[in-house]
């Protein structure tokens, strides 16, 4: 098939010039955090007590913006535990405007049932932070410890001290608050330009 010679210079013009250089891989996980003020959000899940940290992200240090810890009573029926969770998850959720979650991975556990309980605590906190449309990645417990402390596996008081650390806090956080909060400086960890292995997107 022939050609004009406006199309075959056209063809010469186009391998002449330069090819602009691909632009460098960028990690998906914070699409709308790139930017100074990425807000994360921390959920260390389970019935009794819940923990949630949420953390601002940026090129100083990282700044907390609110942590705490979901308590329900032993006496309270696992359904009101759940609901409980789900609406203070809704509420931080709404305060913070977080773009991102981080959970704690799944750990084996000998015992069944209790393995069930997690799970449900687990979906409870999925199902709202999903809702919002955040994008979720969990952590292995592990790797949120080698991150924080250096040593996976560390007391959870060693957690939380170097939370405190980390975010210039006045007190020192309560442990499940403090894991949720570390999970969140783990995943911002992951994300700069000094992480090594992105969290798993769930």
């Amino acid at each position: 098939m022939g050609i004009s010679l406006q199309q075959f210079e056209q063809m010469k013009a186009r391998i002449k010039s330069p090819r602009r250089a691909s632009a460098p891989a960028v990690d998906s996980a914070l699409p709308r955090t790139a930017g100074a003020h990425g807000i994360i959000l921390g959920v260390d899940p389970s019935l009794r007590g819940t923990g949630y940290g949420v953390i601002r992200f940026g090129k100083a240090q990282a700044q907390m913006l609110a942590s705490g810890t979901i308590a329900c009573p032993a006496g309270w029926k696992r359904s009101r535990c759940l609901a409980r969770i789900s609406n203070t998850l809704r509420d931080v959720v709404k305060q913070h405007a977080p773009v991102v979650c981080v959970v704690e991975g799944l750990f084996y556990a000998q015992n069944l049932q209790t393995a069930l309980i997690m799970g449900e605590a687990r979906g409870a906190a999925l199902a709202v932070v999903a809702e919002a449309g955040l994008e979720i990645y969990e952590i292995a417990p592990r790797k949120v410890k080698q991150a924080i402390v250096g040593y996976g596996a560390a007391q959870k008081l060693a957690v939380a001290k170097m939370v405190q650390r980390m975010l210039n806090l006045t007190e020192l956080p309560a442990p499940d608050a403090a894991d949720a909060l570390a999970l969140a400086l783990t995943h911002a960890q992951a994300h700069s330009r000094f992480g090594l292995n992105a969290p798993k997107r769930i």
